[in-house]
């Protein structure tokens, strides 16, 4: 298993952050190794929400089916993911600090098959998954705080 763990602090209020990010449909938007996502179910945000997700791998593009298993709005969300070769928690925490919102994301993430053989040699290239996808949630967030900001504190 991989653990990959970013933290952030951006100028979003918690439950504006909270509430962009639990909502895996916006993933693709923040992080750039998803080429898409998408809801796959109806009903609210919550435990049980399934959703799509295709992540580049490579040279391909692996599908990746994510459910929501915590729930704790504005401060956890926890979610599963399954795919061809690879398994994946994503445990987001949100915390408000000085009037900004601190991200703490922690990705474990279980190659399986033959490719759990060079799990233990990929450690860089999972760093920098991870560092990618916190500059996008870092870069998102505050795109949103400022659009909020420039609309009165109304916009989501």
């Amino acid at each position: 298993m991989t653990r990959i763990h970013e933290r952030i602090e951006v100028d979003l209020p918690i439950d504006a952050a909270f509430d962009y990010i639990a909502d895996f449909a916006n993933n693709a938007e923040w992080d750039p190794n998803t080429t898409a996502a998408h809801r796959i179910d109806e009903g609210p945000v919550g435990v049980g929400a399934q959703y799509r997700v295709d992540v580049r791998m490579g040279n391909r593009t692996a599908p990746m089916t994510y459910r929501i298993t915590e729930y704790d709005r504005p401060r956890r969300v926890v979610l599963v993911g399954e795919g061809s070769g690879v398994s994946s928690v994503d445990d987001i925490r949100f915390q408000e600090s000085a009037g900004r919102t601190a991200v703490d994301y922690v990705a474990d993430i279980r190659l399986g098959g033959l490719l759990r053989l060079v799990q233990p040699f990929l450690g860089g290239r999972f760093d920098k998954l991870g560092k990618d996808a916190a500059s996008g949630m870092s870069r998102e967030l505050n795109e949103l705080a400022a659009a909020r900001a420039a609309d009165g504190g109304t916009a989501a």
